[in-house]
């Protein structure tokens, strides 16, 4: 079954959202994360994404003070990333208590580093973050475009000892108006090797069984959850799944 991971995306250290990752466009949802994720772990929920938009805006991790006190507070399987440009940031990151480190924007701007990194902390540590729009990957919080193809970025990624990355387009983000099933089944399709983890869009339950059917290991969801449209309750069906 596919895994249910909600996601935690932090400015200021608060819970917050953002409409297709415009800073300008921000609701606070809560000023209390570690509640928040508490509340997620009672529903029976076992992974917890965070995004750290201050530190993908800023080039360093900047609430990692949360992590820590989310990993202490809970028994949640952590991926966190946002900001992490060093080997230093990598290793910070782990130890304030993430089990994954979600690298995007060093994967394209330094792919050897990139790599060393998978080589160095293994596949099971790294979590690649491929954000598209129409096609093409967008880095530093999606502030930046960039030629890269999407699907020649996975493959090579793959080759080279990757198992896992979480898609998100960006045109989906917090729209509230279904995933983009066509873009994951394209590639299932060409890089059907890849453990993808669906995220954006996610409106209903209906939107997870079609990202299920397609082969999809994970979703990703936050507005969806924050604003009552899925509640916890209705994805207790898909608790027995535990690992992507």
């Amino acid at each position: 079954m596919i895994q249910i991971i909600p996601a935690i995306d932090l400015i200021d250290g608060k819970c917050v959202r953002l409409m297709q990752g415009d800073f300008e466009q921000k609701r606070v949802y809560s000023d209390d994360p570690v509640s928040t994720a508490k509340e997620f772990e009672a529903a029976g929920l076992k992974r917890l994404h965070i995004v750290d938009l201050d530190g993908a805006r800023n080039g360093t991790p900047a609430n990692t003070g949360v992590l820590a006190a989310i990993a202490r507070e809970t028994t949640l399987e952590i991926d966190f990333g946002g900001g992490i440009r060093t080997t230093d940031d990598f290793r910070l990151v782990i130890d304030s208590g993430a089990k994954i480190v979600n690298i995007g924007s060093v994967a394209v701007k330094e792919p050897d580093l990139f790599f060393s990194w998978l080589n160095e902390f293994g596949s099971d540590s790294i979590l690649l973050g491929a954000d598209t729009n129409a096609g093409k990957i967008a880095i530093n919080g999606w502030q930046t475009k960039t030629v890269v193809e999407l699907i020649s970025f996975l493959k090579t990624y793959t080759e080279r000892g990757g198992q896992q990355a979480f898609v998100t387009d960006i045109a989906k983000d917090g729209a509230l108006e279904g995933p983009a099933t066509e873009l994951y089944a394209e590639i299932r399709a060409f890089v059907p090797q890849l453990k993808i983890i669906a995220s954006g869009g996610v409106s209903k339950l209906d939107d997870i069984d079609k990202l299920e059917k397609i082969g999809c290991r994970g979703v990703i969801i936050g507005k969806a959850i924050y604003e009552g449209r899925i509640t916890l309750e209705e994805l207790t069906k898909y608790q027995c799944s535990q690992n992507v």
